[in-house]
């Protein structure tokens, strides 16, 4: 299945695109493996340490900054990539506004952060852990280099600079365990990743493709026509951060932070092999932009098809396997102390199949033009999430939070086909 993704993209590369695409491919694998394992060792190591109860809040202070990312990022990632697609002319003009405008929107997200944190019982510690981990934002502005590489087919760079942070982040968090470090010093440890990344990005992108920052520009025109294509993704953005993260917020608040560490560590689980569908996705995006441009409507729909069907199949196979496996991947991973994190990871690993679907669906609608009804979408998934978390939580627990989740993301997408797309059509 994935030769034959390859093949779509070589049909609009050529020769040497699927030579490069080909090798570009194996260079992301080979890193997303390596950050799947590296993680999966440190951060469960980190887990072990911290124990369930400041594993779970931890979590909770990512969970909670996790809500606003998608106010940082402005919904900007795919429609820039597209526009850089279309138009590589236009790189320089494209990359420093998406720059400036990613650099004000990480910056806002700090005083919105103290606003939220005032409707919330957090101690001082809690919020301190917060607000570390939130200044991380700032430097992810730098990631608008990454933009550049997915539209040229050169994200092997991105995997090299991805493949330094993680070594370096992993021998500082090893560091920190042997020498017994406090719950603060790994929440800083997350904004040191970012800056590492951050220089690594700007390296390569000055040293291998021998362009420079200093050539970026910004245009309020350019920054105008990115914002009204994306303010429907920075919406929907904030939706699908919630309705990830709401879970984690809602539990901490209505049980503990025990119960939290043992539901994270089932979703730290869960969400390991993500990456695979977004770089499925991610690489067959611009393919599916070029067809669609083309006018070819006969062969935007069979590779339109062909990526459904390859994302659900991967992820009912990868998702049964987990569950089966559940009891013992728990215990030689996290160890006897998260022991009851194996039912709920049972549960809210089948959202591993929606995850799948959704990363290519969104895709497609962005390519359609049609992100302005990944917003209403959203809307219904995260609305239902917090109805049926409020109710599944307190009688069922953090395995209530599970299927909370899944319920509200099915009955979402069937009110969407059944009622929303006729609308359209």
């Amino acid at each position: 299945m994935w030769n034959k993704l390859l093949l779509l993209k070589a049909q609009l590369l050529g020769h040497e695109g699927i030579r490069r695409y080909g090798a570009n491919t194996a260079w992301l694998m080979g890193e997303k493996i390596l950050r799947m394992f590296m993680g999966l060792f440190v951060g469960i190591w980190v887990a072990r340490y911290l124990g369930p109860e400041q594993f779970g809040l931890l979590s909770y202070a990512q969970s909670f900054v996790f809500l606003f990312t998608a106010i940082a990022t402005l919904g900007l990632d795919s429609i820039v990539v597209r526009e850089l697609v279309k138009d590589s002319s236009q790189r320089n003009v494209l990359l420093g506004t998406a720059f400036t405008l990613k650099l004000i929107g990480s910056l806002c997200i700090l005083p919105l952060l103290w606003f939220g944190v005032q409707f919330t019982s957090n101690d001082s510690y809690t919020n301190l852990l917060i607000f570390i981990i939130a200044s991380g934002t700032i430097f992810q502005s730098f990631n608008v280099i990454d933009f550049y590489y997915q539209s040229s087919v050169l994200s092997k760079y991105v995997a090299f600079a991805n493949t330094v942070t993680l070594a370096i982040s992993s021998i500082v968090k090893i560091v920190l365990i042997l020498n017994q470090a406090s719950l603060l010093a790994f929440a800083i440890v997350g904004v040191f990743d970012t800056v590492i990344l951050s220089l690594g990005l700007v390296y390569f992108y000055w040293q291998k493709t021998h362009h420079s920052l200093r050539e970026w520009q910004f245009n309020k025109v350019v920054a105008k026509r990115l914002l009204l294509n994306s303010w429907p993704l920075i919406i929907s953005g904030v939706m699908v951060s919630s309705s990830m993260r709401i879970d984690q917020i809602m539990i901490k608040n209505m049980i503990s932070n025990t119960e939290l560490g043992l539901y994270a560590a089932a979703v730290r689980i869960s969400e390991i092999w993500f990456f695979i569908p977004v770089l499925i996705c991610g690489s067959i995006f611009p393919s599916l932009v070029n067809t669609y441009n083309l006018s070819s409507q006969k062969l935007f729909d069979q590779r339109k098809r062909l990526l459904y069907i390859t994302m659900i199949s991967i992820g009912i196979a990868i998702c049964a396997f987990i569950t089966f496996f559940a009891d013992i991947i728990v215990l030689i991973l996290f160890g006897s102390d998260f022991s009851s994190s194996a039912e709920v990871l049972k549960l809210v690993v089948w959202v591993g199949v929606i995850v799948c679907f959704g990363s290519a669906w969104s895709r497609v609608q962005l390519t359609l033009n049609k992100q302005r009804y990944l917003l209403l979408f959203e809307i219904i998934s995260l609305s239902l999430n917090i109805i049926f978390n409020y109710f599944m939580i307190k009688k069922y627990g953090i395995n209530g939070a599970a299927l909370s989740t899944i319920m509200a993301a099915l009955i979402a997408y069937i009110f969407y086909f059944i009622i929303v797309t006729k609308r359209i059509k």
